[in-house]
């Protein structure tokens, strides 16, 4: 294992500490392994993702925008200039994804999929949907993206964040799945259900989101993204916390500025995980796949083959 991506897991490892002490009482949310479906085991706190009780510094969340304001939100996010993602490069130390190896490449339609699982009130899930946004935009277009924020009653209330419910992704060289398992307000003693995993993604989740791929503290954490099986992520790229008290317009002319820290941040993640897409589509677009942005990360990937 890298020295970066020790760094990594350590940085995972020092996100779920923070979110378990922030609330021990929490529940955290786990995919069963044995049932393939998701449950809610109480008394435990991943590092992503938590049911709980009241939310925390009482601060009144600034309004999600809409109509024309939502526009250029979702516009600005889909469209950040490849001259800023080259500028930032690596950016602010991102952390990549863990490779899995000997892995048959998960495709769908004939593409690499690239399958993500986390739900609209888990504020971890809030911060990583801006660079998986910000990467596969690259390679193809979103349509039917809203704007939202995490459950106002977790930890980290309220973080701005898009949502992949409803939203469809069209691309030559991938197909993506974005799969959000409840929304961000409670029905009862839970968050209301929302989208529903397939068998198919129940058996990935299954097999990928579990020891030995990752370790049994984070086994079955929210967000969970895999790369076409060859690479995964369960956990957020980086803590919510970043996010406190900004707007979603904010977040953008942040991921817009190459100067910003919170840009270089996010769209550092960004290009970690294009990185890895380029791999898996054979260095396409090539005008993505050979800007810097992406050579950055030459090394890194250097050994995941495409079969």
């Amino acid at each position: 294992m890298s020295r970066r991506q020790r760094d990594a897991r350590d940085y995972a490892r020092r996100m779920r500490v923070i979110q378990e002490r922030s609330d021990a009482r929490r529940g955290r949310m786990r995919w069963a392994t044995t049932a393939i479906v998701v449950v809610v085991l109480a008394f435990g706190v991943l590092v992503v993702a938590k049911l709980g009780g009241a939310g925390e510094g009482g601060e009144t969340a600034a309004p999600v925008p809409t109509g024309d304001a939502a526009a250029a939100v979702v516009s600005g996010l889909t469209s950040v200039p490849a001259a800023t993602l080259n500028s930032v490069a690596r950016g602010n130390n991102p952390t990549l994804p863990d490779l899995t190896t000997g892995q048959e490449v998960l495709k769908d339609g004939g593409k690499p999929l690239v399958l993500y699982v986390g739900a609209e009130y888990c504020p971890f899930c809030a911060a990583q949907r801006w660079p998986v946004v910000i990467a596969l935009s690259r390679f193809g277009t979103f349509q039917g993206l809203t704007l939202s924020h995490s459950a106002s009653d977790d930890t980290f209330p309220d973080t701005p964040t898009v949502s992949f419910h409803g939203s469809t992704y069209t691309s030559q060289y991938l197909t993506f799945q974005g799969v959000e398992t409840s929304t961000n307000e409670r029905k009862g003693g839970s968050y209301a259900p929302l989208d529903t995993l397939t068998p198919q993604q129940q058996q990935i989740v299954a097999k990928y989101n579990a020891p030995p791929y990752v370790d049994a503290q984070s086994a079955g954490a929210i967000p969970f993204l895999t790369f076409a099986n060859q690479g995964l992520m369960a956990g957020s790229s980086f803590s919510p916390q970043l996010l406190k008290g900004m707007t979603h317009a904010e977040i953008v002319s942040a991921a817009a500025d190459p100067q910003s820290s919170l840009g270089r941040t996010v769209d550092g993640n960004a290009n970690a995980m294009t990185a890895l897409l380029c791999r898996l589509t054979g260095g396409q677009p090539g005008d993505v796949c050979t800007s810097p942005a992406v050579t950055a990360f030459e090394k890194d990937f250097a050994n995941v083959s495409v079969k």
